[in-house]
């Protein structure tokens, strides 16, 4: 009895081992040596899972590099001057995220930021209205020209990059044509509007302009919209599949024309508080940000093709970029080298998401 007793835990004792064999073996297979593939995957899968994440990391990374370099890049003065910047482009962004979430974009957003102060002032100080009623009326021009884009795209299905190339084009014309390429300014508006845009208040010893809580509010909001109400569950269907959207009786092409208007607004907005801000308002303001806080967006997370999209990743994307740009400028660098930056970043956050995108795809 004791023999087979004897043979019998030999047995065992050599199956056991054979199985921690094998989940060695299965460990050695799957994961890298000296450890690092469990950490590396985990990794992946919390950005995978959580997009904004990635934008932040980096963000972490870029401010302790450029703060290790110039000690002043993280003062409280210094912050200060980078929310201007951040909240009139951010504010743009955030139209910009929900567009690309439809599976559209707007290239004229520049254009709007420019034209629309230039109108508001040429009115204003040439005395043929007040400010409140000339405000009002470029937010509605602004609108109209986001409901021509939105009907040149839906209705006659014009791709979304031609169409709002073109109104760029005109735009840009525009705005130099009737202010003859002068600056119009703005210092000498007199309005309790004007203390509602562009009024100052600190937190400690950060000095903000009231930008950036008009920042604030539309990203909460915007957040809410995207990810709590039936609208924006309209707005992913309809840019991660449209023909699934409209089987399901949304109303995509509504969806749409309403995220075009939206942007077109929240661009003059911005574009007035900037104008306001600096005391001009300049034909050529604005040329080039379309590109700008398209980067901004996809930095964040929200694809290219629709159908995901992130407010949050967005204003991180935003800060990002505006921490790069003035960190090339402290750190001692050439200031037409953050191009270069931004480039080399828009890159690897394209790269990571495209990894994370085929990853995804495998799992299901």
């Amino acid at each position: 009895m004791r023999r087979y007793k004897k043979i019998a835990e030999h047995r065992s004792r050599s199956v056991v081992d054979k199985r921690k064999s094998k989940e060695a073996s299965r460990l050695t297979l799957h994961y890298p040596a000296f450890g690092i593939g469990r950490p590396f995957r985990y990794i992946l899968e919390k950005f995978t899972l959580h997009r904004a994440l990635i934008p932040f990391t980096l963000l972490i990374i870029i401010s302790l590099a450029f703060d290790f370099i110039n000690p002043g890049f993280l003062s409280a003065m210094n912050i200060g001057n980078m929310f201007p910047y951040i909240s009139e482009l951010g504010i743009i962004a955030l139209g910009m995220t929900f567009l690309l979430t439809c599976g559209e974009l707007d290239l004229s957003v520049g254009a709007v930021f420019g034209f629309c102060p230039i109108v508001l002032f040429i009115w204003y100080n040439d005395h043929v209205m007040g400010f409140e009623p000339a405000f009002i009326l470029v937010l509605g021009i602004a609108a109209l020209i986001g409901l021509t884009n939105g009907l040149l795209v839906t209705k006659l299905k014009i791709p979304s990059f031609l169409t709002t190339l073109g109104m760029m084009t005109a735009f840009q014309g525009i705005a130099l044509y009737i202010s003859h390429g002068f600056a119009q300014v703005t210092f000498l508006t007199e309005s309790p509007i004007r203390t509602l845009l562009v009024g100052t208040f600190t937190i400690g010893d950060f000095g903000f302009y009231a930008g950036t809580f008009w920042f604030i509010v539309l990203m909460g909001l915007m957040y809410f919209v995207l990810n709590d109400t039936k609208f924006g569950n309209w707005i992913s269907a309809t840019g991660g599949n449209l023909q699934a959207a409209r089987a399901r009786g949304i109303h995509t092409d509504r969806v749409k024309i309403i995220l075009f208007i939206l942007t077109a607004v929240l661009a003059a907005f911005a574009g007035v508080i900037d104008s306001i801000r600096v005391s001009s308002a300049w034909p050529t303001a604005g040329q080039g940000y379309e590109l700008e806080v398209i980067a901004m967006a996809v930095i964040g997370g929200t694809s290219l093709f629709g159908g995901r999209g992130s407010i949050i990743g967005t204003a991180l994307g935003v800060i990002l970029l505006r921490f790069i740009s003035n960190g090339v400028i402290l750190a001692g660098l050439p200031g037409l080298s953050y191009r270069i930056f931004v480039g080399l970043t828009i890159l690897i956050m394209m790269t990571i998401h495209v990894l994370m995108e085929r990853k995804i795809r495998r799992e299901s």
